[in-house]
């Protein structure tokens, strides 16, 4: 095989396919990067057995063949190369040559025979939406996903499709994130839950041009993204998603209006008096027309006012300033709208037409000792 492309190009691909090179696994081959210029187009591939990602770069194919280098070595010689064309040579016994400029590099690669290729899955009936309005939707429920696996179902995100709506929902025991966008046009129904691993790598290689489009194809197993030259595929998490209809009440005993600027600037400087780890609330005392902030600690104490509009019943509530912080630095609105019911149920923030809603559970606290 010998190939010649640009430094940027090969660059740009190898950064995108990375995502899916396995950062510890039995099988070698996984560890590398594909390089199939078997065709007319030079392909780079990448797969972990549950994250395959695919991208084509623009290049002259001066011989046909295949080749699989370890990820971590191509990588940083192609990170590290003149900013000119490469060439990147093949022989017979894999050993390959990559050149730039007076830069020559020997390594030995592997039979491409033996790396394992995206599986073919059929490309019926794509839900499209742009790529801007998935890579915001990603980074607007991705933080409330669990890390641990100690439920596999809290580790991935619930994907509905409904005729013209997409419905998006993480969850991890504390909390849940929720967000419904209109589609262009109605679709058939769909309801899988993609690993939060997937949604974080797609968010990362995602242009996110407002213009342009992303295909999303589903299997009973797998889902498809496809996007400018790159596709990603990835196994679904198996399993019924939890049944929240049941956890999103409407009543609240007290509605509040707030500037949200400054009510994530107030938990953010109370955050500064709280220790990694620690588990310190933040208070909430909600009377007419206030909301008195306060939250003490071994370091110290904060108490801060904030001007609200109230509806309903005083309340004295705490919660944990890090869940706060996490939904109000994904909402774009000015002003947001907290709903709550008594100190041990839920708190939601959401819009009027409900294309956001964040439920937040309160956690218990010691009055007498704040």
């Amino acid at each position: 095989m010998k190939i010649i492309c640009s430094k940027s190009n090969l660059l740009h691909g190898v950064n995108i396919v990375s995502k899916a090179v396995p950062s510890r696994t039995t099988m070698a081959i996984l560890e590398c990067i594909l390089i199939d210029a078997s065709t007319n187009e030079i392909k780079l591939t990448a797969n972990d057995m549950e994250l395959g990602i695919e991208t084509k770069i623009e290049g002259e194919i001066a011989e046909r063949g295949v080749i699989a280098l370890d990820a971590k070595i191509f990588s940083e010689i192609v990170r590290k190369l003149p900013d000119n064309d490469v060439t990147i040579e093949t022989d017979a016994s894999f050993k390959t040559i990559i050149t730039c400029e007076k830069a020559k590099f020997n390594i030995i690669g592997k039979s491409g025979e033996d790396f394992s290729y995206l599986p073919y899955i059929e490309r019926n009936q794509p839900v499209i939406l742009s790529q801007f309005t998935l890579k915001e939707v990603i980074r607007q429920t991705i933080f409330s996903i669990a890390d641990s696996d100690t439920n596999k179902l809290m580790t991935g995100e619930l994907f509905e499709i409904k005729e013209n709506q997409l419905k998006v929902v993480s969850l991890d025991g504390h909390r849940i994130s929720i967000r419904t966008i209109e589609l262009k046009e109605p679709y058939e129904d769909h309801k899988v839950v993609v690993p939060g691993k997937t949604l974080q790598e797609v968010s990362k290689i995602l242009p996110g041009d407002a213009n342009e489009s992303v295909s999303m194809f589903f299997t009973d197993n797998h889902i498809v993204f496809e996007f400018a030259s790159t596709t990603v595929v990835s196994r679904l998490i198996e399993g019924e998603y939890f049944k929240i209809e049941q956890m999103l009440s409407s009543d609240y005993e007290t509605k509040i209006k707030i500037n949200k600027r400054e009510l994530l600037d107030c938990i953010d400087r109370a955050t500064l008096l709280v220790k990694e780890g620690d588990k310190k609330p933040i208070i909430m005392n909600i009377t007419d027309g206030n909301m008195e902030l306060k939250i003490s600690s071994f370091i110290g104490s904060l108490n801060e006012d904030i001007d609200i509009q109230k509806d309903g019943k005083d309340i004295l509530i705490g919660f944990n300033p890090k869940f706060f912080i996490d939904a109000l630095r994904v909402i774009d609105e000015e002003e947001v709208t907290l709903y709550m019911v008594n100190p041990k149920a839920p708190c939601f923030i959401k819009d009027d037409n409900e294309t956001f809603i964040y439920l937040i559970l309160p956690v218990n606290f010691n009055a007498a000792s704040n």
